[in-house]
């Protein structure tokens, strides 16, 4: 269960933060205005909450884990609101970092 909930909490926080930073980007870049921006400083703020939940006391452990989270979840966002689409080395250097989260965050300690 513990694995689970660590999981979730991972895909949450990927989608704050990586959604943030689009809106952000959105309101600079696109010229969307204020309330995307402030709408992307409210989900990053999320984000950094949601990252206290995770199980796993060690503060680095969990943010080095969560950046191979947030590769492979920036090209899940990517593929599906910006219709890109990745290559296999896009693919197979994100699943490496999945599983460096594996081992990282639920490989067997002393």
């Amino acid at each position: 269960m513990t694995i689970i909930r660590s999981g979730l909490l991972f895909v949450l926080a990927a989608l704050a933060e990586i959604g943030g930073a689009w809106l952000i980007w959105q309101g600079v870049r696109e010229h969307r205005g204020l309330l995307w921006m402030g709408a992307g400083v409210a989900a990053l703020g999320a984000y950094g909450f949601v990252v206290t939940l995770q199980p796993e006391a060690n503060f680095g452990r969990i943010l080095a884990a969560y950046g191979g989270v947030f590769v492979a979840g920036s090209l899940v966002w990517a593929m599906v609101v910006d219709r890109f689409r990745p290559d296999r080395y896009d693919l197979i250097g994100a699943a490496i970092c999945l599983a460096g989260v594996a081992i990282i965050m639920y490989g067997p300690r002393s």
